[in-house]
């Protein structure tokens, strides 16, 4: 066994040249050598880099420090994440040679690995953002939007009456049928007032009448009850239901027609329930507002990641690197202000 691993490793020094990286004359150690003798020094290697890729891998290997030293406990979100993405990507090329083929030709990636690395910075870059705007919430502000935009859930039923129209229908039939649809509504509403003159239960003649007329099928069979519900809890195509029901007092029913992506809908409020205190619902506010902050302002991201380098004391000791950073930082913010000014005009 020793002489084999002795033969071994004489290959293996023979292979790599004794083991010894070829150097300049100046002493610089060469990435690429010729038969002829000239090289390819890793400084000149460097210095070529630095002025194409050298920033934006730079950045990107700032941040994955950066990042997995703030966030460790989301790092492992992030893999599964990006692993989750790649995979959708290969099922849907129809396997990895594909994918890697379109990537190198569309994207400039030579593996699938970098690609899936690159994603993954990208969601823990997300993440900060995130974590940084939801800091930037007072809690004046959380308690005033616990007081003037938070709601207890609302059990309410609905009647959904959607429009007869295919894509091949023409303008002319899509509106014929959107006003059939909508006069079917305020047919029920009309219904529901006589019931109303008459005295009947109001809640049980509402219910009978979804069973009869309604086309969502998953509510028809009982009475239409999306039972308690609130903002968030369903596609936001729903809020224009909850914004009706807000205005109702339990045991009303909407008079004018509420008209949504999915069609046109009369809801019943069934009740109302206490909304949750506000330290149940700080975090869940803070993320709220968070988001709004990100939206309404186009610089958040350049901040919260300028936030976290600055926490960990980066200095790019190179000063031709450091001038690109700087110029690359206030070129991104003039390109955000410009297109704020061009979304004004518009």
């Amino acid at each position: 066994m020793k002489k084999k691993i002795i033969g071994l490793c004489a290959i293996l020094i023979l292979a790599s040249g004794c083991g010894k990286i070829p150097t300049l004359e100046n002493g610089q150690e060469a990435i690429v050598s010729f038969e002829n003798g000239e090289m390819i020094s890793v400084d000149d290697f460097y210095t070529k880099i630095k002025d194409s890729y050298g920033l934006q891998t730079l950045i990107t290997m700032v941040d994955k420090y950066v990042l997995e030293e703030e966030f460790a406990d989301y790092i492992e979100t992030a893999e599964l994440q990006a692993e989750s993405y790649i995979d959708t990507f290969i099922e849907s090329y129809g396997g990895e040679d594909e994918f890697l083929a379109d990537l190198q030709q569309q994207l400039g990636y030579q593996t699938i690995e970098a690609y899936q690395e690159s994603l993954y910075i990208s969601m823990m870059q997300s993440h900060a953002i995130e974590e940084y705007a939801k800091n930037q919430i007072t809690d004046d502000e959380i308690e005033d939007y616990y007081n003037n935009d938070v709601i207890g859930d609302i059990e309410i039923a609905h009647i959904l009456i959607t429009p007869d129209v295919t894509d091949d229908s023409t303008d002319e039939e899509t509106e014929a049928a959107e006003e059939a649809a909508r006069e079917q509504i305020e047919d029920i509403i009309s219904q529901l007032n006589e019931a109303k003159e008459n005295g009947e239960n109001i809640e049980e003649v509402f219910s009978k009448l979804a069973k009869e007329y309604s086309e969502d099928e998953d509510t028809k069979d009982d009475g239409g009850n999306l039972g308690e519900i609130n903002y968030g809890d369903f596609d936001s195509e729903y809020d224009e239901l909850i914004d009706a029901a807000v205005n109702l007092n339990d045991g009303e029913y909407s008079t004018e027609v509420i008209t949504t992506e999915l069609g046109y809908h009369v809801i019943y409020k069934i009740q109302s329930l206490e909304k949750d205190s506000l330290e149940d619902l700080e975090d869940e506010i803070r993320t709220t507002l968070g988001t709004e902050y990100i939206n309404n302002n186009s610089d958040a991201g350049i901040n919260a990641l300028q936030h976290y380098r600055r926490e960990y004391g980066m200095e790019i000791q190179d000063d031709e690197i450091n001038k690109q950073y700087s110029t690359y930082i206030q070129n991104l913010l003039l390109q955000l202000q410009s297109e704020e000014s061009n979304s004004t005009t518009e």
